[in-house]
């Protein structure tokens, strides 16, 4: 893991202490020990797209520890990962880059690739808004797992606000156009129903995403819906599969069953 700096362009850890550990060694032992207890499941789909939640580690953790141990057994090879999710306290119109050159967490610091970054940045609707990423968690909290699971990889972020799904799925065409690079779709699935209308709601929205139908996640559905419907459209159009890996809830694992989160984890990409 690369070590901090104190230099300019370096976005911080905001969530930190609340989401997961601000102690760097309880924040190894913690993600570590996730990684651990996820379960192994085989697949023949080479990851090119990974589906995990960003929820507190304490509520999703589990579930996206499922995905990275995946993306770890796969990762060779892999240089670069774009984080796309949802932004949840800007308001902006298209998709957000950084404008960081490197974004720290307690386990130190992830560069920002340059050129990925810039070809975003040429593109419609695409623009730098640091502000909008000042806040924001769903990208935060990706990378400790991938601190600890692909450490030499350098990472694009990106946000959606209000973009259409033909925008985002854009951005996620020209990043899988490198062989070497993974996209990693930041999202939470049902919010605030009760245990069995989740489970529901989610085996719904779980169906759509495994048989690649961008169209049938409904509104609500999940929290990153734009980046997730839009990685379903680029994965359909490739020929890709998609493999479910976990689905669950914040009830089944660390909350109340009154109102609960759905998270799920998912696999796309070509079979091997």
């Amino acid at each position: 893991m690369r070590q901090r700096s104190s230099g300019p362009g370096i976005r911080r850890p905001v969530v930190a202490g609340s989401f997961y550990p601000a102690d760097p060694v309880c924040l190894e032992a913690m993600v570590r020990r996730l990684l651990s207890e996820a379960p192994a499941i085989p697949t023949t789909i080479l990851p090119r797209i990974l589906v995990v939640p960003h929820a507190g580690y304490v509520y999703s953790g589990p579930v996206a520890a499922t995905g990275y141990a995946a993306l770890q057994t796969a990762g060779e090879g892999v240089e670069r990962v774009v984080v796309i999710g949802p932004s949840h306290f800007v308001g902006f119109a298209g998709l957000a880059t950084a404008g960081a050159v490197a974004f720290a967490t307690p386990l130190g610091e992830v560069p920002v690739d340059p050129d990925l970054t810039g070809r975003f940045e040429a593109m419609r609707r695409v623009h730098a808004r640091p502000a909008a990423h000042d806040r924001e968690h769903s990208l935060e909290v990706q990378l400790p797992f991938l601190q600890l699971t692909l450490p030499a990889v350098s990472v694009v972020p990106v946000l959606t606000g209000d973009a259409d799904p033909v925008a985002a799925a854009a951005v996620v065409d020209e990043a899988l156009q490198s062989e070497d690079t993974v996209v990693i779709v930041s999202s939470d699935l049902s919010h605030y129903l009760d245990l069995e209308a989740a489970r529901r709601a989610d085996s719904r929205t779980a169906s759509a995403v495994e048989r690649l139908r961008p169209d049938e996640i409904e509104p609500r559905a999940a929290c990153g819906g734009t980046a997730l419907r839009a990685a379903l459209a680029v994965a359909r159009r490739r020929g890709w599969r998609c493999r479910r890996l976990d689905l669950r809830t914040s009830g089944d694992t660390a909350g109340s069953v009154e109102r609960v989160v759905g998270y799920g984890a998912f696999v796309l990409g070509p079979l091997r």
